[in-house]
């Protein structure tokens, strides 16, 4: 299996939903008034939030695939359990990664 290329997927897979939760603080208590003084901001936050979200479920199903698991379960745990389920998965996968790099050395 390839390991290095899965883990590129991960660690893109990463920062995409690292970029899908700071879309999403801008509509929470801190930063709501900012946001919504302005149209634009709320525009470009949700075009962030959704770009984001389907960037992060296509990593998912990269790694999935590379690393030989079920593509479409797990971009469906990831789409309905966003983002605690992407988390744990993230682990998962990285934990995953690390056995196969064991594994072939």
């Amino acid at each position: 299996m390839q390991v290095a290329p899965a883990q590129q997927a991960i660690a893109a897979a990463a920062v995409t939903l690292v970029l899908w939760i700071c879309g999403v603080a801008a509509f929470l208590p801190p930063l709501l008034n900012y946001t919504l003084s302005s149209v634009l901001y709320i525009i470009a936050a949700g075009i962030g939030i959704f770009v984001c979200w389907v960037l992060h479920l296509i990593f998912i199903g990269i790694a999935a695939k590379r690393l030989g698991r079920s593509v479409g379960v797990w971009v469906i745990i990831a789409a309905i359990g966003m983002p605690l389920a992407s988390i744990i998965g993230l682990i998962m996968f990285e934990w995953f990664s690390d056995q196969e790099k064991q594994a072939a050395a």
